[in-house]
């Protein structure tokens, strides 16, 4: 799609008390849009609002477990009622865990594919409504570069943004000819809390503190492909790196993370 102007518009961002979630939501504010976020920590987001109230913007907080179906009406009712529509749905809320999946039990599989994939998926169904009627929509569900290549001690993590990547392609092909478009943005490790709030640690990953982008890096790519209509994005250096390895020798990356991921 061409470009879209920003200013004005009204955009719901989930997992937004740190990392990511947190810095998309400054930088829409920055850009004019008007955003609901929505977190666990009520806390947090009362911060967040402070910060966004500074630049001038506006934003209201809906505190609550993502998971939950009335968490996610609540949301989209108080855009309804504050903004009278939506245009931008940002799904960024996610969760992981560290250790080999023989060590894991189900709790551990069904909380993370709860988070990051059922979630945003059923977000997104519930918002298609409201998006239809609004401006310019477009839905931007934030994966990772593990959802085009898994890596060992991050099995349940790989299956679900596999999972939304798969899901995001084949909604955004369903809703070309309905005007809402679909933007699946595809990080490297980035310099948040994601590590220190995992579910469980049973082991270490050698590569997760190399070359950590900022989540304000982040954002701001974020926030460009937005405006350009792009449909993917992968961020960084490595991570394009990673992807293309695996396209054009899989055997090749296969012996390497089992070396040494």
């Amino acid at each position: 799609m061409a470009r879209r102007t920003l200013c004005d518009s009204r955009a719901i961002v989930t997992g937004a008390s740190s990392g990511i979630g947190w810095a998309i939501a400054l930088e829409l504010a920055r850009r004019g849009v008007r955003s609901i976020v929505t977190a666990r920590r009520a806390d947090r987001l009362d911060e967040l609002v402070s910060q966004i109230a500074a630049l001038g913007g506006e934003v209201h907080a809906v505190a609550g477990d993502i998971t939950d179906a009335q968490l996610r009406q609540r949301v989209l009712d108080t855009a309804a009622e504050r903004f009278g529509g939506l245009d931008i749905l940002i799904n960024n809320a996610g969760v992981g865990a560290i250790g080999p999946f023989a060590r894991a039990n189900e709790q551990r599989l069904r909380r993370i594919m709860e988070v990051n994939f059922f979630a945003p998926a059923e977000m997104m169904r519930t918002a298609l409504p409201m998006l239809r009627e609004g401006r310019r929509p477009i839905v931007v569900n934030v994966s990772s570069v593990l959802g085009h290549r898994a890596v060992p001690k991050n099995s349940e993590y790989c299956a679900s943004k596999f999972a939304l990547h798969g899901l995001s392609d084949a909604v955004r092909a369903e809703l070309a000819r309905e005007g809402v478009d679909l933007l699946v943005v595809s990080p490297s490790t980035t310099a948040s809390e994601f590590f220190d709030n995992v579910l469980e640690r049973k082991g270490q990953l050698a590569w997760c503190k190399l070359g950590r982008a900022s989540s304000a890096s982040v954002a701001r790519a974020t926030v460009r492909a937005i405006r350009a209509g792009r449909h993917e994005i992968i961020l960084s250096p490595g991570g394009k790196l990673l992807v293309w390895l695996d396209r054009l020798c899989p055997p090749l990356v296969n012996r390497l993370v089992a070396r040494f991921g």
